[in-house]
């Protein structure tokens, strides 16, 4: 088993395995209360999880002179107050922070000074990059790319025409470029998970591919300070027609099971020919809110 690992899987590789319900009100409220320590480091949060955001430390309340420091003063404070560990990583842009706060998890501080940026980077697997998933990550091992490194060597042009807007990206993050800025506050409005299918499947054949899809959903959703309230069911026809259809009921979903059973019940609400095929299937929530915000009004639309 490993981190992230969907339950159902991990129930099939360890059957004798334990599984507790996790506690979500009082993640949140640490996670609140780690947020108040960041607050007073600086303004310039961007959550991206009950247990990540990002820092711009630039300009810091504590008039610390490095990013190093402010990062160490962060992480003692955590164990001080909350008996917690935490990982930092510091960097001179946001998608380098990121690869540095994984390097020496569950409890470490790795720091990559901005003259180090292109001697880390060039020996990384392309895979480290963001948004770098499997199957961009086989694309270009076809192209005999496998390392930062490698993709340096391609030019601009060729990695626009083989992989389009993405590909601007790729050649700048091989350089270390990253201009996304730290926004603050900046909320979820959805989570979701789709499946594109080998063969184009009837309706009545999707229902495992709901009950997968609303676990991924849930297990991710589970990562935000806010409750969702609407539930989203999608689908795509073999001629590529996109339908969608939502609810939101009174009691905003409160558990797997609770997101599983609603979007099945949209797919129920779906009425097309019996021959009609799918190749695309997504379950997502939305309608986020703060969990003491009581005015939202549920409602059932299409």
């Amino acid at each position: 088993m490993r981190s992230a690992m969907p339950a159902v899987r991990s129930e099939r590789l360890c059957p004798g395995a334990v599984f507790l319900p996790p506690d979500f009100p009082r993640y949140r409220a640490v996670s609140r209360q780690v947020r108040e320590i960041f607050k007073r480091h600086t303004d310039l949060i961007e959550p991206l999880s009950l247990d990540e955001a990002y820092l711009d430390v630039s300009e810091n309340k504590t008039g610390l002179p490095t990013a190093t420091q402010v990062a160490r003063a962060i992480r003692e404070q955590i164990r001080a107050e909350l008996n917690l560990t935490a990982s930092a990583g510091v960097a001179p842009n946001k998608f380098l922070a990121k690869i540095a706060s994984d390097w020496k998890k569950p409890d470490g501080l790795f720091v990559i000074q901005p003259d180090q940026v292109h001697s880390f980077l060039l020996p990384l697997p392309v895979g480290r990059l963001p948004g770098v998933g499997k199957v961009t990550e086989e694309k270009l091992k076809i192209l005999a790319i496998q390392t930062v490194e490698h993709l340096r060597k391609l030019e601009l042009a060729e990695l626009e025409r083989r992989f389009g807007r993405y590909g601007v990206r790729l050649y700048d993050l091989a350089r270390g470029i990253d201009k996304s800025e730290v926004i603050p506050d900046r909320p979820t409005q959805s989570v979701s998970a789709e499946d594109t299918f080998e063969h184009d499947v009837a309706l009545t054949e999707i229902e495992p591919m709901i009950r997968r899809l609303a676990e991924k959903t849930w297990t991710a959703s589970r990562k935000e300070l806010r409750v969702a309230r609407t539930v989203v069911l999608k689908l795509k026809t073999s001629e590529f027609k996109i339908l969608t259809r939502s609810h939101t009921p009174s009691v905003p979903p409160s558990s797997c099971e609770d997101l599983t059973n609603i979007a099945l019940s949209l797919r129920d609400r779906i009425i097309l020919n019996p021959k009609q095929r799918f190749r695309l299937v997504g379950v997502g929530l939305s309608n986020f809110h703060d969990p003491d915000d009581t005015s939202a009004q549920s409602a059932l639309f299409e």
